[in-house]
């Protein structure tokens, strides 16, 4: 048979040939480093056997899939050695993920984080062994009788769950066997650095109806040297996480008796947050915006139309009986409420667009397992807007708002860390979205059209879609390199239609409008958990909640200490002066402790000349300054928001 190699060669093998027998036989080099292997662009087993001809890659650790299977493997292991250290747990899934892979466990008894020591020593033992890695399938009877003899309920329920045609397949390393489609690595010799890293709950499938199972998170590299690198990098991922330092900073808490997801922002966390929006809807109304105020909460009359009580009910809070006629919920968003503003008054084509905006409080029944600080949370403030304009807009309008979400993210800081995603439906469960394929096909098309021609670098991603559209979605990695959507931009062929808008056109016909649905700088919550991260809390002067400290060196100069702050306060500034009976060392250093931009040191001198002693976070000591000097360099700095 014919095989063609990832060069285009071909080679001419014996039909039965594995892909690990045909990486031997091109080089014992490319053998020792295969992972697995990649027939017509499915992966493989490298015990794999081939039958006919084929394209057929070799995949190593260099590439991102094998680096993934060897993952795999490594879950396979914490698997395996799980049930010999605890043999009464129960198994239920094992993936891989950004940067390791984890397993779902049952446990009998809990465990903790003293326990992964037991269980890592029994991996290294496992690994030592190096025991071949062996796939078989068998029938759906089997396999389920095989797991209840197993005693393992939860891989019973995922077989149950698979397709009637799906072939049902597992893996078997020693005495041990697992659930699973694969690909593996040939043995459990072949992993070599490993870590598990932490321990934490989790529910079954992520629904807090099920079991809390425990969740053993782990990573594997190729070399010692790799691993320790990632570790130190988590090391100091874990000192600018902001669920910790948002804390120490005093931005924000959580309490137990208020609810999980449901963050308190504390002053200074409530100062950045004013800071945030009033320079978002500044500049949105500068760009044409016109602001709205709508109600939290709403008849399911509304969300029927706008079709989220079919297609999003279950990420909804709602308020009474569900079957009530006049039953309220909570908005999980705002695009129903301004169509309602826009269909007030019969619009003509000469008010094309309409750009509404607004500071929205939106509500959303996220999984308990899934939230975190302030990136995932229940209720939380978006900078929502949507456009209704004429299809010949569209593009026009699209263009602006990724614009608009370009300049927040540059004076941010943050334009250089994202990227984009085109969120489509594509072949996915066409069950979660409106009916409607031409329009799906044509609206996809569309914006497609509109990525490429604003040259953006994207990648495409079916399933990602909103039910009513396709979207660009601006996504963002936070400290630990989970990514996240932080701005979308979204493309609604429905909702005209759906909520009876129109406007007359040139020719005195009604015609349906266009929805672009967007968000200029996301949720506020997730955008301020990420400036804590991206500064490790020393936040640009512009961003900061406390942007000077004015200390006093002796109670002779708390008065002027008094009024310099005052002068800052009138400049639209946020000083704080500190005249307490400590010694002036003890002073700067908690100053800068609390990562405040700027301290201005007053003793007797400067009180009597009118100077300040200047230390800046970014540049040191500037030394002696005139005052009106450093107020002049400041007020600069905070109003070109610089980073």
């Amino acid at each position: 048979m014919k095989i063609t190699l990832k060069d285009g060669s071909v080679l001419e093998v014996e039909n039965g040939k594995t892909a690990g027998e045909i990486a031997k036989s091109i080089s014992e080099g490319l053998f020792r480093n295969a992972v697995c292997a990649r027939v017509d662009g499915e992966l493989v087993d490298l015990s794999r056997a081939i039958d006919r001809d084929c394209a057929l890659e070799i995949v190593t650790l260099k590439e991102k899939d094998g680096l993934n299977v060897f993952r795999h493997t490594a879950s396979h292991v914490l698997a395996q050695a799980v049930k010999a250290v605890f043999p009464t747990c129960k198994l239920a899934i094992g993936p891989v993920i950004e940067n390791g892979f984890y397993y779902d466990i049952d446990f009998k008894t809990p465990i903790n984080k003293d326990d992964l020591g037991k269980i890592e020593a029994e991996m290294n033992r496992i690994i030592k062994s190096d025991l071949p890695i062996e796939r078989f399938t068998l029938s759906r009877r089997d396999a389920l009788r095989m797991m209840d003899n197993f005693g393992e309920p939860y891989k019973k329920e995922l077989i149950n769950d698979l397709p009637k045609d799906a072939e049902i397949s597992f893996y078997k390393q020693g005495d041990f066997v697992d659930l699973c489609r694969g690909p593996h690595m040939p043995s459990t010799g072949r992993i070599k650095a490993f870590r598990l890293t932490s321990i934490t709950g989790a529910y079954w499938r992520g629904d807090e109806k099920n079991k809390m199972l425990t969740r053993i998170y782990g990573t594997a590299f190729e070399k010692k040297s790799e691993l320790e690198e990632y570790l130190a990098k988590v090391e100091e991922a874990k000192k600018r996480d902001h669920n910790k330092l948002g804390r120490e900073l005093g931005l924000f808490m959580t309490e137990e008796v208020v609810g999980q997801g449901l963050p308190l922002l504390m002053p200074k966390g409530a100062k950045m947050m004013q800071i945030l929006t009033r320079f978002v809807e500044d500049e949105e109304e500068r760009r044409g915006f016109m602001l709205t105020k709508t109600p939290y909460m709403a008849k399911n009359d509304l969300y029927r139309i706008s079709g989220h009580w079919d297609h999003y009910r279950d990420k909804m809070f709602i308020v009474g009986d569900e079957n009530d006629p006049d039953v309220l919920a909570l908005r999980p968003m705002t695009c129903p409420f301004q169509y309602q503003i826009y269909k007030n008054g019969l619009k003509s084509y000469r008010d094309l667009p309409c750009r509404y905006a607004e500071t929205a409080t939106l509500f959303r029944k996220e999984a308990s397992g899934e939230m975190h600080g302030l990136i995932r949370v229940r209720q939380f403030t978006l900078s929502d807007g949507h456009i209704v304009c004429t299809p010949d807009q569209v593009e026009e309008e699209f263009k602006r708002c990724l614009d608009l979400s370009y300049y927040f993210l540059d004076c941010l800081g943050l334009k250089e860390d994202v990227t984009f995603r085109f969120s489509k439906r594509g072949k996915s469960d066409k069950a979660k979205y409106i009916d409607n394929d031409k329009a799906w096909q044509e609206t996809e098309a569309r914006m497609k059209t509109i990525l490429d021609d604003l040259g953006l670098d994207y990648v495409e991603a079916d399933g990602e879609a909103a039910f009513y559209g396709p979207k660009l979605d601006v996504q963002i990695k936070n400290v630990y390199g989970k990514e996240d959507t932080l701005i979308t931009l979204q493309l609604d062929f429905a909702a005209g239609h759906s909520f009876g808008m129109t406007y007359v056109d040139e020719n005195g016909e009604k015609q349906v409008p266009f929805v672009i649905h967007r968000s200029s700088i996301g949720c506020y919550e997730r955008t301020l958990a990420l400036l804590i991260e991206k500064y490790a809390g020393a936040f640009p002067l512009w961003l900061a909640p406390v942007q000077f400290k004015v200390l006093s060196v002796t109670e002779r100069s708390a008065a002027y200490a008094d009024s310099v702050a005052k002068e800052l306060e009138a400049l639209g500034l946020r000083p704080e002066a500190d005249n307490r009976n400590e010694k002036i060392g003890y002073k700067i250093r908690e100053a800068r402790l609390a990562k405040v931009p700027y301290i201005f040191v007053v003793g007797d001198k400067e009180a009597e000349e009118g100077t300040l002693s200047v230390w800046s976070r970014k540049d040191g000591d500037l030394g002696v300054m005139k005052k009106e000097d450093a107020f002049s360099k400041v007020v600069m700095e905070d109003k070109t928001k610089k980073v």
